[in-house]
């Protein structure tokens, strides 16, 4: 085993908007951290993919701000450049765009723009897949896939909850039977993401983005007039429904599926395609707080987008909750 020498003061697994958002509250509260990720890079759902030449949004599209809170962050990233407003609205199948008042805003050079920034002077660790965790003698304790040791004084949990659940039980963890019982409750949808290079410009209409347009797509963009590629590259979400049902289908016969179903907006030729599989896509039965500290256990919290409100802002929400329950704990023992 490779073990980390130097003990933090936190571990927090996972680099999306949650962890990140952690690290930058708990190092500007002066605690040494660090981020262990299973993926290449940082962001999580937040992510954004070269296709050739182009650029997609493959996961979360854009995010909206309600909360107060999050509100004063947003308007920094704005003025430095790293969020935009990309429309307030936008059509389905029938409707043209309406707005509705609520600004949907997008990374400037794609949704990842954001956790890349997040990340910037944090200890992050990518392509460390945790796969155990150990609480022994006052220390939180992660093994890596790559045989590396971590440990730490408390430990904050951002992957889906049954992820998290499962990584505790490889070390017998035992939560209180109600906190248990509350978390396994929470419920995800999955969702089969396409993306398709095309040779020819989308029909798609302004902004780019359209809601519920076929019974098996909730979701279709086109990345070029949202302003993040040079060329066109659209980002088709498949229905929950569809997703359960053609899961382990094969990638040609869903593209093929999903490419009938969408062609009304689409220009062929198709120049290349990809899919990407989020099991974990969004969740539906949230726990009702942003963050839960586990009773009994130093130093545990559990944060993510399925805790108090989902998608990007609830998710940016819990992951500061979940940094400011260490903050407090580690003051309220000194």
């Amino acid at each position: 085993m490779n073990e980390v020498n130097n003990t933090a003061s936190c571990t927090i697994i996972g680099a999306g908007i949650s962890g990140l958002m952690a690290a930058n509250t708990l190092k500007s509260h002066g605690l040494s951290l660090r981020v262990l990720d299973k993926g290449r890079g940082v962001g999580g759902r937040m992510s954004t993919r070269h296709i050739d030449y182009a650029l997609c949004d493959h996961g979360a599209q854009f995010f909206t701000v309600r909360q107060p809170e999050f509100r004063e962050i947003v308007d920094k990233w704005e003025e430095l450049g790293i969020v935009r407003e990309w429309c307030r609205g936008f059509a389905d199948s029938v409707e043209l765009a309406t707005e509705d008042g609520h600004a949907r805003y997008i990374g400037c050079e794609g949704m990842n723009t954001i956790p890349k920034y997040l990340a910037n002077d944090i200890d992050v660790r990518v392509n460390e897949r945790a796969v155990s965790i150990v609480f022994r003698q006052g220390n939180w304790i992660v093994r890596t896939e790559n045989k590396s040791i971590y440990r730490s004084d408390s430990l904050i949990l951002t992957p889906p909850v049954p992820q998290s659940l499962a990584l505790l039980d490889t070390g017998d963890v035992c939560l209180a039977k109600m906190e248990r019982d509350s978390l396994e409750t929470i419920r995800y949808e999955p969702c089969i993401a396409l993306m398709v290079l095309l040779a020819n410009p989308s029909s798609v209409p302004q902004p780019g983005g359209l809601q519920n347009p076929t019974q098996d797509i909730n979701w279709i963009s086109d990345n070029q007039i949202k302003g993040i590629s040079q060329t066109p590259c659209i980002t088709i979400h498949a229905s929950p429904e569809f997703s359960k049902a053609n899961w382990n289908g094969e990638d040609a016969e869903i593209t093929g599926q999903l490419l009938k179903s969408a062609e009304e907006w689409l220009n062929f030729p198709v120049v290349e395609f990809q899919i990407h599989k989020w099991r974990y896509a969004k969740p539906i039965q949230c726990y009702p707080a942003p963050a839960l500290t586990a009773s009994g256990l130093q130093g545990l919290v559990f944060a993510g987008d399925a805790f108090g409100a989902p998608r990007v802002e609830g998710a940016a929400i819990s992951g500061i909750s979940a940094a400011k329950a260490i903050i407090e704990a580690m003051n309220g023992s000194i």
